[in-house]
Formats: C-alpha cells, structure tokens, sequence
C-alpha cells in the first residue's frame, strides 16, 4: 500500500509553485533584505535580476521541501509471514507474528510486539482507514491509539525507576530531540529498546515506559 502516485505528484509540483509564488510577492510587497541568507543578498543585486533570481531561489527551496515530505512517502505491505514497511533508502521487515498490534501515533505508524516492545516506528500520511483494513484483512491487530498510552511517565534526568545506562541514553537523546537530528533520535530510541524501554516524545518531551 504505497503512498498514492497523485500525492506525490502535487507534492513535486505544489511545493515549486508555492514557492516561486511567495518568493514573487515578497518582491512585489517591497523586497527581502529582511530575511535570512540568500534573500538577503539577493537584495544588494540590479533590480532586473532580483526579478528573475527570487522566484528561481523560491522554486529550488520548494524542491527542496518536496525531497523532504518525499522521502516520508512510506509503502506499506502486509502478508501472512511479515509486514514490511518501506520509504526512500529504508526497509523494515517485521515477521508478521511478532506484531502484536498496529496502530497510528500522530504521524508515525507504529507496530507493537508481544510484549509491548516497540518493533517499528516510522513517518506515515497514509489513510488511517486503509492501513486499518490492510492490517485486519490480514490477522493483524490494529488499535486507533497506543493501547499503552496511559503507562508512559514523563523522563527527568536521573530517574531511580531507571538504570544509569537508560538515563544516559535519554539524556544524550534529549540533546538530539531539541537539536532535531532524526537519524540519531532513531538510533537512540532502539539502543533504549534494547534496554526493555519504549520512548515517546511530546513537544521536545520524552515520556518512557518498561515493556511488559
């Protein structure tokens, strides 16, 4: 169950389109020497040129935004031995009796084991409604909320609930949750599920749990 083909053609083509757009009025409604970088100085260049250079830097930015929203396009496959779950330079393959339930958290789809060990966590703006039957038709749980939402608490530095290993982890991941640094969130998140802990963010927030 891919992402579908005409989402990621508006995508391409929107984002370009509202960029050149905003970068054309902004010209229009007296000029960008005050914003950051590259408006900036696009500002100090000959009148005829800045006509034709801001919507031109508008349109690469909105590229730019369509590589990133693209390279969330996840493909969603189920069958009766695993689910797997793709996105551009990613692939998580998860046996389908390991999974003991599926289900949505804001962006993300995420995929629970037995034990309420998180298996899988990725970004997903697929229909709710069509993930739910892909996962029914095929024997797989699906929950429309965290079935364990209400055992998360709030993380605090050297919590005595937890080992020093863990709070170490959730320190160091709390530096990659302000600075937004994905790929070590992700990291961090399996080293702590090694650990027998499951980790959620709120508004630049981590709430933890023990698996079962």
């Amino acid at each position: 169950m891919p992402t579908p083909w005409w989402i990621r053609v508006l995508v391409w083509i929107g984002a370009p389109a509202v960029g050149t757009g905003v970068a054309m009025l902004l010209v229009l409604l007296g000029g960008v020497e005050w914003l950051p970088g590259p408006f900036g100085l696009i500002e100090e260049l000959p009148d005829l040129v800045t006509t034709y250079v801001t919507p031109a830097l508008g349109a690469v930015l909105g590229l730019v935004l369509a590589a990133m929203v693209d390279a969330e396009s996840l493909t969603v496959r189920v069958s009766t031995t695993e689910v797997v779950l793709t996105r551009p330079g990613h692939r998580r393959a998860v046996p389908r009796g390991d999974v003991a339930v599926a289900f949505p958290d804001r962006d993300k789809l995420v995929l629970l084991g037995r034990t309420g060990r998180e298996l899988a966590r990725e970004p997903c703006h697929l229909s709710k409604r069509r993930l739910r039957a892909a996962f029914t038709e095929n024997g797989v749980p699906w929950a429309d909320e965290d079935p364990y939402l209400n055992s998360y608490r709030r993380w605090v530095p050297d919590l005595p609930d937890l080992p020093p290993t863990a709070n170490a982890i959730l320190a160091e991941r709390q530096k990659a949750l302000k600075a937004g640094d994905e790929d070590e969130l992700r990291d961090l998140r399996e080293e702590l599920g090694r650990l027998g802990i499951v980790v959620r963010d709120v508004k630049k927030k981590q709430y933890w749990r023990h698996a079962s």
